[in-house]
C-alpha cells in the first residue's frame, strides 16, 4: 500500500517522507492552535491527497494522537489540573470502547468509515463555533459512586488567583458517553476531545478546564489501547506513521508557543472553511 500511494503519484519514497512531514507539522500546528489533534487533518489528507488507505491512515493517526497527548497531559498534570481519579476511573470505559471500536474496523466498509468521519469533521467545527462557559462548581454531590472513589478534585486557577474546588457528579452517564468516545477514537483515529471535554463539562459537572486538562491525559491512553490491535493487524506502516508522529509531535510543540501571539480567532475562521470542504469531500468518497 505505501509503495501504491508513493508510486501513483510519482514521488519517491524520500519525497513521500519529506512531504509527508511537512504536512503533518502543519496539521499539528494548526490543531493545537484551534484545540482539535492533528489526527483531524491527518486522515483527510492521507487518504484525499495520497490515496492511502482509511485504515492505515486511522493507524498512523493513532500513534500521532498517543505523542500530542503525552506532551499536553504532562504539562497539565504538573499543574495540578488534571483530575487523575476521575481519569483513570473514566479511563476503564473509554478503553473497552476503544477495543470495541478497533474490532469495528475489520468489520466496517471503507465507505462507511468515510462518512463517520464526516460526521466527526462537522461535529468538530460546530463544537468549535459553541464554546462553553464555565459554570458554578458544585459544592455537594449525591452521586454514591463519586463520593465512593472520591473523585472530586481541585486546581489553583491562576487567572482568578485561588483554589477551586469541586464535586463530580454523574458518573454512570459519564461512563456511556466516554465508552462511545472510546469508539469513535480508536474507529477513526482522532483523540476524541470534543466528545470526552463536553462529557466531563455537562454531564460530569466538572470545570471546564479541568475537563479540558483530564481529557488531554486520557487521549493518549484510549489511543494506545487501540494502537495494539491496529499493530497486530499489521494496519500501522511505519514508514507512514514515523513522518507523521514526528511532524504532528513538532507542530504541537510549536502551537503551543504562538498561541498567544497569534490571533486564535482567524485561525479558527480559516479551520473551520477546511473542516466542512473535508468533511463534505470525505463524504462524496464514501459515496464512490
Amino acid at each position: 500500500m505505501f509503495n501504491d500511494a508513493i508510486y501513483n503519484k510519482q514521488v519517491s519514497p524520500v519525497e513521500f517522507v519529506i512531504i509527508l512531514s511537512l504536512i503533518s507539522v502543519a496539521a499539528g500546528l494548526l490543531g493545537s492552535l484551534v484545540g482539535l489533534g492533528g489526527g483531524i487533518v491527518i486522515v483527510p489528507v492521507l487518504t484525499l491527497i495520497f490515496h492511502i488507505d482509511i485504515r492505515l491512515a486511522i493507524g498512523a493517526s493513532v500513534l500521532s494522537v498517543i505523542a500530542t497527548s503525552s506532551g499536553a497531559a504532562i504539562a497539565y498534570v504538573r499543574d495540578g489540573l488534571t483530575n487523575l481519579r476521575a481519569g483513570i476511573f473514566l479511563e476503564v470505559a473509554t478503553t473497552i470502547g476503544a477495543l470495541s471500536g478497533a474490532f469495528l474496523t475489520t468489520i466496517i466498509s471503507g465507505n462507511i468509515l468515510y462518512f463517520l468521519f464526516a460526521i466527526v469533521l462537522l461535529y468538530s467545527a460546530y463544537a468549535m463555533t459553541h464554546k462553553r462557559k464555565g459554570r458554578e462548581v458544585l459544592k455537594t454531590s449525591k452521586d454514591k459512586l463519586a463520593n465512593y472513589l472520591n473523585l472530586h478534585g481541585q486546581y489553583y486557577d491562576s487567572n482568578l488567583k485561588k483554589n477551586i474546588k469541586y464535586k463530580v457528579t454523574g458518573t454512570r452517564t459519564g461512563l456511556a458517553l466516554m465508552y462511545v468516545a472510546g469508539i469513535v477514537s480508536a474507529l477513526l483515529g482522532v483523540g476524541s476531545g470534543t466528545l470526552k471535554v463536553p462529557a466531563m463539562d455537562v454531564a460530569m459537572h466538572m470545570p471546564i478546564k479541568a475537563s479540558a486538562a483530564t481529557s488531554d491525559f486520557m487521549i493518549g491512553v484510549t489511543a494506545a489501547a487501540s494502537a495494539g490491535a491496529y499493530f497486530s493487524r499489521g494496519q500501522i506502516n511505519p514508514f507512514i506513521a514515523a513522518p507523521v508522529v514526528i511532524g504532528v509531535l513538532i507542530g504541537a510543540m510549536i502551537g503551543s508557543r504562538l498561541l498567544d501571539a497569534i490571533n486564535p480567532r482567524y485561525v479558527k475562521m480559516m479551520f473551520l472553511a477546511v473542516l466542512i470542504i473535508v468533511a463534505v469531500e470525505m463524504f462524496f468518497r464514501g459515496m464512490a
